[in-house]
């Protein structure tokens, strides 16, 4: 008998498939396995890195994209303040390379990221306004004037040129 005319019972060999009923597991129960399992591994440092600049980058992208195709301005402001301050957060932490420095570090990198992204807290505008204003609100005080035209005026009125 060859392969392609089949079994005994007249049927092919692997053409069916079977259908396996949906498991009777309630989803919440999948999600919170999920997200055990996912803080399970920044716990103990499986891919801690990868997993926490995820959260930090997929959870907000999405919510920002939604902010841009929406008319109100409120979110967009709110969105735009946490990737400042997000990148400003990366930043510093490549320079000073805390990870070495602080046992379960990406368990409170993570704690912290869900804190800045999430809209209800406010974390990235608590941060923003305590830290990053208060380092750069001199470069950006004559609201309308560019920074690149106050430091030409600068340099101008040190080497004695008139405008």
């Amino acid at each position: 008998m060859s392969q392609s005319q089949g079994n005994a019972s007249g049927t092919i060999q692997g053409s069916q498939q079977s259908h396996r009923p949906p498991t009777s597991v309630p989803k919440v129960y999948v999600v919170l396995g999920l997200a055990a399992l996912y803080f399970f591994l920044v716990f103990f440092n499986i891919a801690g890195e990868f997993l926490v600049n995820t959260a930090g980058f997929a959870i907000p992208a999405y919510y920002s994209l939604e902010a841009l195709f929406s008319s109100g301005k409120a979110d967009d402001s709110q969105w735009l303040t946490y990737w400042v301050v997000y990148a400003f957060l990366t930043v510093i932490e490549s320079a000073v390379n805390a990870v070495y420095w602080f046992p379960f570090y990406y368990v409170f990198k993570f704690v912290f990221i869900i804190w800045m992204a999430l809209p209800q807290t406010g974390g990235a505008q608590i941060v923003f306004r305590s830290l990053i204003q208060p380092l750069f609100a001199r470069f950006f005080e004559n609201g309308n004037t560019s920074t690149s035209s106050n430091l030409r005026n600068q340099a101008d009125k040190a080497t004695g040129k008139a405008m």
